[in-house]
């Protein structure tokens, strides 16, 4: 089973953080190839913020459609081909090219629809950007999401693909995402077959679909 309060919890956070970012402290270097990802997820932030604050598109008749708008943004910022490798980790290269789009079609959507079923319950959260560090085509982009005066540390991990900063990797408090889900699936695998943890991502995502339908 995968297990639901520990996606929510590892998926909340992380999307204030990517959709809500208000302040950014420390400037861009003089060297524009240290201010790339900073600049990178301010752009999305920005992209998204006007979505949100759009008041025809804040209607309920229109949520499937903001909902489709931020979720066109996640698709361009998230290397899921990635994070899908990373997570399946010794299992990837044993899966055929058909199995592996289709992982990577599912854990997507299983991400997506998660980041999208936390749209509407931002509360005014706040999240500052600390510093970065670059090394080669790897940055990790340190903030701090702070909801009530308490400050948790999230961390990004972008890679360089294509000339253009992707996220592979969120780490809330210490834990990773990619590591979490890791551990869920390897759970599963070694029980059970890999058609099985499709059909247990497939009943994740239905669940996180009916969910959208109710709110």
């Amino acid at each position: 089973m995968i297990r639901s309060r520990i996606l929510s919890r590892a998926m909340l956070l992380p999307v204030f953080s990517l959709l809500f970012c208000l302040l950014v402290v420390g400037g861009p270097s003089a060297k524009a190839s240290v201010a790339e990802p900073l600049d990178h997820m301010k752009k999305a932030v920005d992209e998204i913020m006007v979505i949100l604050q759009d008041e025809k598109l804040a209607q309920p008749e229109s949520r499937e459609q903001r909902r489709a708008l931020v979720t066109r943004i996640i698709e361009k910022n998230f290397d899921f081909h990635e994070m899908s490798m990373r997570t399946l980790a010794r299992h990837w290269k044993g899966r055929t090219v058909e199995e592996q789009d289709r992982f990577v079609e599912l854990f997507s959507k299983l991400l997506e629809n998660t980041y999208i079923t936390k749209i509407d319950t931002y509360a005014g959260e706040e999240v500052v950007f600390k510093k970065q560090a670059i090394k080669g085509d790897k940055a990790i982009v340190y903030s701090h999401l702070i909801r009530k005066n308490v400050e948790t540390p999230i961390d990004y991990r972008l890679k360089s693909s294509s000339d253009k900063w992707m996220v592979y990797d969120v780490v809330i408090e210490g834990v990773s995402l990619v590591r979490n889900y890791r551990t869920q699936f390897e759970s599963i695998l070694q029980k059970e077959k890999f058609p099985v943890l499709l059909e247990r991502i497939e009943e994740k995502i239905k669940q996180n679909d009916a969910a959208l339908l109710e709110q």
